[in-house]
């Protein structure tokens, strides 16, 4: 039983700096992203974005958006812009209009829930830990305490202290068990409430997106 506690414990740590880690930097690669994306009037080419802030789901996300647009405007070689301006700075008549900007926002959200899902990876295992560790601590205790009076049975003596040492080694498992799910537990909500904050914020910046893309190429 102590084994398996080891092994749930062990992965469970893993799983737990590998997302602080990972959510620490994409914390602080979302504030540049976003910085980024609404310092000009027009639409940021995605590689731009990405060199400079590549580490944010965000960056996916307005790279499927962005896609989309294009495939709207019937062309990928020329980049979306501000209406009015053109890339070299020179004066423009008119942008070209999208077609179906509702188009952009799905495409936008299909690339979240991809996002998301990926952010997700190893948290069952989290939320596995923490349910069942307690139980399997239980379990060794209990067959423990067993053995104990069984042994106590055997050897003919009544006394405490005869069978207090197999006891108290059994009690050992729940501890274990409770040193398992604890973190587990912590780390599952801490982290889903964190993956729910950045989910919350790709739907809201594909909405901003679909808005910004409907002013500038509004009919």
């Amino acid at each position: 039983m102590l084994c398996i506690l080891l092994v749930l414990s062990v992965f469970s740590w893993a799983i737990i700096f590998q997302k602080s880690r990972t959510l620490g930097q994409i914390e602080s690669q979302t504030k540049k992203f976003l910085e980024m994306f609404r310092a000009g009037r027009g639409l940021p080419d995605p590689a731009t974005l990405r060199m400079g802030a590549g580490g944010t789901p965000l960056a996916h996300v307005y790279q499927a958006g962005y896609r989309e647009l294009e495939a709207q405007l019937g062309s990928r070689e020329r980049r979306p812009i501000a209406p009015g301006v053109a890339e070299g700075g020179t004066a423009v008549a008119s942008a070209p209009r999208v077609k179906n900007a509702n188009a952009v926002g799905v495409q936008m959200q299909v690339a979240a829930g991809d996002e998301v899902r990926k952010l997700e990876k190893w948290m069952s295992w989290l939320a596995t830990t923490g349910s069942v560790s307690p139980f399997i601590g239980l379990f060794g205790t209990v067959w423990g305490v067993m053995d104990a009076f069984a042994g106590l049975g055997d050897a003919g003596s009544a006394s405490l202290r005869a069978v207090a040492p197999g006891i108290a080694e059994a009690l050992i498992t729940t501890a274990a068990g409770l040193f398992a799910a604890i973190p587990a537990v912590i780390a599952y909500n801490y982290y889903l409430g964190g993956i729910r904050g950045i989910a919350a914020r790709m739907d809201s910046f594909a909405a901003e997106f679909v808005a910004k893309i409907e002013t500038i190429y509004s009919s």
